[in-house]
């Protein structure tokens, strides 16, 4: 089985995080994304400390299309700087952690 990862994003819309979400499916580079609205944020931004409110993505995917994921999301996102952040998965159910890794491809995979 491949290195599997979750990968951290946050978007300034639901319309942004749906796009980005069903981009990252549809292309093969996620099995599953969770888009969880109602995230505030509260971070350092050009010298001064901002809150907003954003969706978090919650993005199951493996560590080999990484950079994929990461120029995609870049294409997609509307801020300067994303938060795109990966952390190895460490366990899980087994059948889940192997439909993960089955549903991932390398690559953008368009699906018509």
């Amino acid at each position: 089985m491949s290195e599997l990862i979750v990968v951290l994003i946050t978007t300034s819309s639901q319309a942004e995080a749906d796009r980005i979400a069903n981009t990252l499916v549809a292309e093969m580079m996620a099995a599953c994304v969770n888009v969880i609205p109602g995230v505030t944020s509260v971070y350092r931004w050009q010298g001064e400390v901002q809150r907003a409110q954003e969706w978090l993505l919650v993005v199951k995917s493996r560590l080999d299309v990484l950079d994929d994921v990461i120029r995609r999301v870049k294409a997609l996102h509307s801020y300067d700087v994303p938060e795109i952040i990966a952390l190895p998965l460490a366990g899980g159910y087994d059948a889940y952690l192997r439909w993960i890794d089955n549903e991932v491809q390398g690559g953008w995979h368009a699906m018509d």
